[in-house]
Formats: structure tokens, C-alpha cells, sequence
């Protein structure tokens, strides 16, 4: 075997993404709550940069702004900075006002930079803030399951062996309120030697804790619980039948589940209406009782644009909605500093590299607004039929469609409707709502899969109650409509909209 090296050039062509690149294509998929995160992030890492207080007019671009906003007038008193000293037995009225404006500076402007400290403390003028109080004197909301039901055991008066079996009981709790392990595993996991009579006895005192239901090992248990300590109470137990109530949880839910009431009402020798109205009191019950405490609150949708309707055009216009990043710009200051030429070469260039991060930062925030901006108003124009009648007329809308028409990338486009929100004349919906895939009428006109469900919907909703349709039957009153699916295929979209069977509608 013979080794040789030898030197040769070929072409090719590759696609590479600059750090520039994949910060502006991390910009474009941040929603709007998150990016005013990263603005955080960024200064406090970044001292060039900085966030002006004036609020930006409509259509100017945020590099505008930062070049407005950087050429303000501002005192700079990084000029001919010096020690203070005070000497004693002297009159230096010159240092006392250097002291002053000094604070003057960090009041008015470093400050005011951080968005946890808006206020600044000249603006006191001896009042109580009504809304800060309200807010100081608001409960603070209960932790998680586990620890709101162990506040609650240790009130319990129980022999010490239970107490900690209980403990132990209380940690297998889920977030839902269920005890879905046996007692046995509690018994072999534990560190603690623990008994199961001790077991068996702490789970009944578990069953007394609030919110009631928790602990149980199965929804019968869960219901029956919660049915028990109805009727220990006095107000709340009136016009209840827990005889009946008992027996419907305990021997009929799967009848409950399939709306069996014929054949319930002869088991049970009871008139139909005897155990809707049963059931009806039953509905008040919580299967899930431990998701009334703690647990995650939902994310706050904020969003990225207000679409309204013009009456003088005719048209849906679009309104981005104000974000901190409006008013960054990068720091006259630091900028006035790099000019000199006489300044440490270590210290200009740390400074440099910060003003170039800025300027990739702010950029990538203006095409991200820009690149939005422009997708929406492809929406708007595409989807005129859904903001004047409705979700029944939402068309198909791929998102090749919207690259082509913009000259851009279908992954930008994905970008640039991930998590973005859009608040309309007929509610707030995910951007990403609007584009779908579709079928076409027998008319020929273009139809949604979202248009489809809301018009299989509507006819769902209108239908007899005490005779519902079946899938075959929603199949041939779509096609009387023009929209021609398969049976399978209604049954998928019913059992999206969490809609039921025929034979669970049907009500008597």
C-alpha cells in the first residue's frame, strides 16, 4: 500500500450562517413577551446600549429613533470627571453643585433606564398609591397541592406512626388530586418503616382535607368524597336526593357516560326527569379537585398587532402594538468616547465590539417587526371574508403562498407566525390560525379545514336534540352545503371539537 499527498482545488458552494444571521432569525421567531426579556438581558449585558423614555412616532424604524434619540442634547458628565473633596474651613459652593447634578443625572437618566425602577424618588409627594396598596394587601396565591394539604395535616390529631404515613400518602398526590399508586408501593418506597393499617388509616383522614376529593384512587372515590361532605353540610345539602345520587355515582356512570336514561330510569324505578336533575347536581362535582390549587397559570397573551376596520378606506388596517424596543439606541456617551482616539486601545475595543452587538441587535428588531408587518397585512388582504362574516369563511391560506408573495423564505414565514398573537374586530386568534390547508366547494370556492369544523359545528348545534344527527347524517347535510368528506373524516373533526356521539346528544 502506497501513501501520497497531493494538492488539488475544487468549487462548491455552501450556505453559511453568520452569528449576525442567527440572531436575527432568533428575534423573528420571539413572541412578543419573551423578546421584551431578551431587551432585559441585553442591557444588562450591554452598557452601550440603553432605553430612552420618549415614546416613538407612528412609522419611524428603530434605527431612526436610535439616531434621534443618540443626537439629543444631553449634559455628559463623563467630561472632566474628577474626585469630589470637600475641604474643611472653605467655601466650595463648586463641588456642592457638581454633588447635585450628579444626582440630578442618575435620577433623570441612569435610573429611569431600568424597567423595574420607573419612578424616581422626586416624584413622591406624600400620597399612598391606592393601586400598590390594593396590591400589597391582596393574598398571595396558595402554593402547590402538596404544600396546601400539608399545611393541613399538621392540624391533624392522629397517633405520630400515621402522621407520617400520611405525609408519605400526601407526596403521591398528583397535581389533579389523585392517589394513583397503591399503598403498597408508598409502603415499599418509603425510607420511613411504615405499616399499612397505618396507611389505611392516614388515607382516611387524607379524605377529610380541602379542596374534598383529594386523595382519591379513581373518580367514583373522587365524586363520592366530595357527595359526603355535600351532606354534611347543611346549606349546601338541600334539595339533595344522595340516595339516588350515590347509586348513579357508584353502580351507573358508564350509563351516565353513554346517556342511558331509559334504561336507567327502569332499573332504578325512577322517572327520567328525577335523575336529570340529578344529574344536573351531580355536574356541580370537581373531577379534578386538586387543580383548584397551585398549579401553573396560564401564559399571558399579549399581542404583536390590532387589526380594525377603517370606514374612510374600507379597509382592515394594521397597528403594531408599542414594545420596549421602540425606543433602544446605543449610548451618545460611549459613542463620544470611541471617537477619541486617545482613549485606552483595551477599553475602545470592549466598547466597539458592545455598540456593534447593539447595532445587530436593534436591527434584527426592526426587520423582525417589519417581516411581521408584512405577513399580517398578506393575512389581512387574503382573509377579508373571515374578518366581515365570520370563521365560516376563513379560506386556505399555505405558507409557500405567503413566501412567494413576499419574496422570502416559507421557515421565515414559520418564523414570523410562531406564537404571535393578533387582536381582531371578532377576537384575539394565534397568527398561525390563518394559515391551513383546505378543500374547494362544489361552488369551486376555497374552504379552510377551521371553516369546515365551524360549518359541521353550526349544524350540530341546530340539530334536533331529541333525535341527533349521526356522522352519515352530518356527511349528506355538509354535502348539501357543497363540502363532501368522508364519514371517518367528520367523525375526527367531532371528536376535535370534543363534540359527542349522536347517542350522547340526544337528550329526552
Amino acid at each position: 500500500m502506497q501513501l501520497t499527498q497531493s494538492a488539488s482545488m475544487r468549487q462548491e458552494m455552501r450556505q453559511l450562517l453568520t452569528p449576525r444571521m442567527i440572531q436575527s432569525m432568533e428575534i423573528l421567531q420571539l413572541p412578543l413577551m419573551a423578546l421584551e426579556e431578551r431587551i432585559e438581558q441585553e442591557l444588562q449585558a450591554n452598557p452601550v446600549l440603553e432605553l430612552g423614555k420618549e415614546s416613538a412616532s407612528e412609522g419611524d424604524t428603530i434605527p431612526q429613533i436610535a439616531e434621534e434619540v443618540g443626537n439629543q442634547p444631553r449634559e455628559d458628565f463623563s467630561e472632566g470627571e474628577h474626585q469630589l473633596v470637600v475641604k474643611e474651613g472653605t467655601g466650595q459652593s463648586e463641588d456642592f453643585d457638581r454633588l447635585a447634578r450628579i444626582s440630578d443625572y442618575f435620577e433623570n437618566e441612569e435610573f429611569n433606564t431600568n424597567s423595574n425602577f420607573r419612578q424616581s424618588s422626586g416624584s413622591y409627594d406624600g400620597e399612598r398609591d391606592k393601586k400598590l396598596d390594593a396590591m400589597n394587601n391582596t393574598a398571595a396565591r396558595s402554593g402547590n397541592l402538596s404544600e396546601h394539604l400539608l399545611d393541613q395535616w399538621a392540624f391533624i390529631e392522629a397517633p405520630p406512626a400515621v402522621k407520617k404515613a400520611g405525609e408519605a400518602i400526601i407526596n403521591y398526590i398528583d397535581a389533579e388530586g389523585y392517589l394513583r399508586v397503591d399503598l403498597e408501593q408508598i409502603q415499599t418506597e418509603s425510607k420511613t418503616p411504615l405499616t399499612l393499617a397505618d396507611l389505611h388509616e392516614a388515607l382516611k383522614f387524607v379524605h377529610t382535607l380541602e379542596p374534598a376529593g383529594v386523595g382519591a384512587r379513581n373518580l367514583k372515590e373522587c365524586l363520592l368524597i366530595q357527595l359526603a361532605a355535600i351532606q354534611e353540610d347543611e346549606d349546601l345539602s338541600v334539595g339533595h336526593d344522595f340516595p339516588l345520587e350515590r347509586t348513579l355515582i357508584g353502580e351507573h356512570l358508564k350509563d351516565l357516560e353513554m346517556n342511558r336514561y331509559p334504561q336507567l330510569s327502569k332499573k332504578l324505578g325512577r322517572p327520567i326527569d328525577e335523575l336529570q336533575r340529578a344529574v344536573r347536581r351531580l355536574g356541580r362535582l370537581n373531577p379534578y379537585p386538586g387543580k383548584q390549587i397551585g398549579g401553573d397559570d396560564p401564559p399571558p397573551v399579549t399581542p404583536d398587532a390590532i387589526i380594525y376596520y377603517d370606514e374612510e378606506t374600507d379597509k382592515y388596517e394594521i397597528e403594531m402594538m408599542n414594545d420596549p424596543a421602540f425606543n433602544l439606541y446605543i449610548s451618545g456617551m460611549w459613542r463620544k468616547f470611541l471617537k477619541d482616539k486617545k482613549g485606552d486601545k483595551k477599553t475602545r475595543e470592549f466598547l466597539s465590539n458592545n455598540v456593534r452587538n447593539a447595532r445587530w441587535l436593534i436591527e434584527s428588531i426592526e426587520q423582525r417587526r417589519s417581516t411581521i408587518m408584512r405577513v399580517i397585512r398578506v393575512v389581512v388582504d387574503a382573509q377579508r371574508e373571515f374578518f366581515d362574516k365570520g370563521p365560516e369563511f376563513l379560506r386556505p391560506l399555505p405558507m409557500i403562498h405567503v413566501a412567494d408573495q413576499l419574496g422570502i423564505h416559507v421557515a421565515t414565514v414559520s418564523r414570523a407566525v410562531s406564537e404571535k398573537w393578533i387582536q381582531t374586530p371578532r377576537g384575539v386568534y394565534p397568527l398561525r390560525r390563518f394559515f391551513s390547508g383546505g378543500t374547494t366547494s362544489a361552488e369551486g370556492e376555497d374552504m379552510s379545514w377551521d371553516a369546515v369544523k365551524e360549518k359541521l359545528k353550526t349544524i350540530i348545534e341546530n340539530e334536533d336534540k331529541h333525535n341527533p344527527l349521526n356522522d352519515d347524517e352530518i356527511v349528506e347535510k355538509l354535502k348539501d352545503q357543497g363540502i363532501e368528506l368522508a364519514r371517518r373524516t367528520v367523525a375526527k373533526y367531532r371528536k376535535i371539537l370534543s363534540i359527542p356521539t349522536a347517542r350522547q346528544r340526544r337528550t329526552f
